[in-house]
């Protein structure tokens, strides 16, 4: 049986889409990991790198695909069409 593939949600306290992205995502039965921009410098880096330079949260990525700002259902399409982790 295959696994779905690592979803991590780049986010910050505060952030309105950050909190309707993690309730669409818990909806979808969708398994991820937060990392708090504002407590994580790498994370922070990683959004910038993907984000044009920017801190726009919530950034995701699903194995190596990343999405900024994505909805819900869109990431858990990517998330079960993936190839598994590991």
């Amino acid at each position: 049986m295959t696994t779905p593939s690592t979803v991590t949600v780049y986010w910050r306290p505060g952030c309105p889409f950050c909190s309707m992205l993690f309730r669409g995502l818990d909806r979808h039965g969708v398994p991820y990991e937060r990392v708090n921009i504002w407590e994580n410098e790498a994370g922070a880096a990683f959004v910038r790198s993907v984000a044009r330079g920017n801190e726009t949260v919530p950034t995701v990525t699903v194995g190596a695909t990343s999405l900024v700002n994505p909805r819900a259902a869109e990431v858990a399409e990517l998330a079960a069409s993936a190839p598994a982790a590991g």
